[in-house]
């Protein structure tokens, strides 16, 4: 008998049908792997299964027995445990109090805090998910804090674990132990989901990988009888390759870093001494692990901060700082980390999104001041059908877009006055096969015109395809840039956990 068993599940958000009929079911001690396209409907599928949706048709039975709908709380009593991809920690809180928050009886005067500490101690060591139940969260490496969020699960007994994208802001180092936990927690006979997007690790890590399409189910395929063109071609319908990178010759350089020095509102230091160059016809890849200095870094190239010191130039003329619009209009194309919150107005159209960073200027506005919207919602026409951005058209809410979609519209805007320095943070994190490779492609042809580009990415094997020189961020400090294919993803993933004696700071003719 399956641990886990979904039969006919179907979804439905007015006349959106996003989970169609849906039948799965999960062993005991298996990993299954759930691939699928942007807006594929896994989210859904995991929140009906979480007991946040409640399904219009279908039954979940969990030891055969029917889950009851609409309740987080019959959830987890059933053995169900989810991993977030954004972790819901109390970073205030030490490791012991965040895993116990909210098992206990409002009733209970006192907090059996011993056995607590007795149960964590041995499921840390069953396990192999070593922590400090001492330690404060807000101190803990992300790779840690990812092992107390798994512990908070099987604290609750958990016998089935959804895992959100769980490598998102992990080292290649923590990956690899996390694959190892897994293989330790299936051994013992927990029942994992594993939803991701990058398809070397669902052959390294699933036993069977189910497909979703649309909303439906197309096709379920053992691990060890699919590769990755295969299950590419599953999830979106046809034959999927991503861009390579060519040989090209840099021309002058269009951003320049000097010495800069950036601090947060507390005072800390987030920047020490940051150099770098960017040539035209060139893309330089940022590797690290979230936190280490890529957001100061990026808030400065986009106008949002203001460095302590140091000097930064594009186009040979000093930056701008805290202008957006002057680095927008002097040459500069912006694609933000986090689409929703920076993006994009989700309450506006796609036509108002696309000339958003354009409005007073002749192309969009008359005089300035009033929008000449039949020439707008023209152009956003052909953004849509260029950048295929899959819509009802230009007067759509963009907060209706896939997450993809609205990540080809912030694509289209940023590119749309051909920039001469693009800065490109995060571009697909998040996004499925199909629309990795069509925002990949779309920045190597702006190489080609003669864009230079810095992408930030914590996906070491995207750096490494499309990036001529690579630089890494750890604490703060910027290594010294060397060429893609120089080093190795271990050797990478180790500059990223600080564990080389690499020196920060790039020489000035390091170009």
């Amino acid at each position: 008998m399956p641990v886990l068993s979904l039969d006919g599940i179907t979804k439905r958000f007015g006349s959106l049908i996003a989970n169609d009929s849906i039948s799965l079911s999960l062993a005991k001690g298996e990993v299954l792997a759930l691939l699928g396209e942007n807006g594929a409907g896994k989210t859904t599928l995991m929140n009906i299964l979480f007991g946040h949706y409640v399904a219009d048709e279908g039954v979940v039975e969990v030891d055969g027995k029917p889950l009851i709908k609409g309740s987080t709380e019959a959830s987890i009593a059933a053995g169900i445990g989810m991993v977030h991809q954004h972790f819901t920690l109390a970073g205030n809180l030490t490791v012991l109090d965040n895993v116990i928050l909210g098992t206990e009886s409002l009733w209970s005067w006192k907090q059996d805090l011993s056995k607590a500490r007795k149960k964590l101690a041995d499921m840390s060591a069953q396990f192999g998910l070593e922590v400090n139940p001492d330690a404060m969260v807000g101190e803990l490496s992300v790779g840690e804090r990812q092992r107390v969020e798994i512990l908070k699960a099987l604290y609750r007994d958990a016998r089935i674990l959804i895992l959100d994208e769980p490598t998102a802001v992990l080292t290649p180092q923590e990956t690899t132990s996390l694959f190892e936990t897994l293989k330790q927690l299936t051994g013992n006979g927990l029942a994992v989901i594993f939803i991701s997007h990058k398809l070397h690790e669902i052959l390294a890590v699933s036993d069977r990988v189910a497909v979703l399409r649309r909303g439906a189910i197309v096709g379920e395929v053992e691990t060890a009888k699919a590769d990755r063109n295969l299950l590419a071609e599953m999830m979106v319908g046809e034959e999927v390759s991503r861009p390579k990178l060519t040989a090209h010759k840099t021309g002058a350089p269009v951003l320049e870093i000097s010495k800069v020095n950036a601090a947060g509102e507390d005072g800390v230091q987030l920047l020490r001494d940051v150099s770098l160059s960017v040539s035209a016809h060139e893309i330089v890849g940022i590797a690290g692990v979230a936190g280490n200095g890529q957001r100061a870094l990026a808030d400065i190239l986009s106008g949002l901060a203001r460095p302590v010191s140091g000097t930064v130039r594009l186009l040979g003329e000093p930056l701008p700082f805290g202008n957006p619009s002057q680095i927008v209009h002097r040459g500069a194309g912006r694609i933000p980390e986090d689409r929703h919150a920076h993006g994009v107005v989700g309450e506006m159209t796609l036509w108002e999104n696309l000339v958003s960073e354009d409005l007073r200027q002749p192309a969009v506005s008359k005089w300035g001041v009033v929008i000449d919207k039949t020439h707008a919602v023209k152009r956003a026409e052909e953004a849509i059908e260029h950048y295929d951005i899959r819509c009802e058209g230009p007067f759509q809410q963009t907060k209706l877009l896939s997450g993809g979609n609205m990540q080809k519209l912030i694509l289209a805007r940023a590119l749309a006055r051909e920039p001469s320095f693009i800065l490109a943070n995060q571009p697909v994190r998040g996004l499925d096969e199909g629309a990795i490779a069509f925002v990949q492609t779309q920045l190597l042809e702006a190489r080609k015109r003669g864009a230079g580009i810095i992408l930030i990415s914590e996906d070491l094997d995207e750096l490494l395809s499309l990036s001529d020189r690579i630089a890494v961020f750890f604490h703060g400090n910027l290594s010294e840039t060397f060429p893609s294919g120089s080093k190795t993803v271990p050797e990478i993933g180790l500059m990223m956990a600080g564990q080389s004696s690499e020196p920060a700071g790039e020489r000035a003719n390091a170009v």
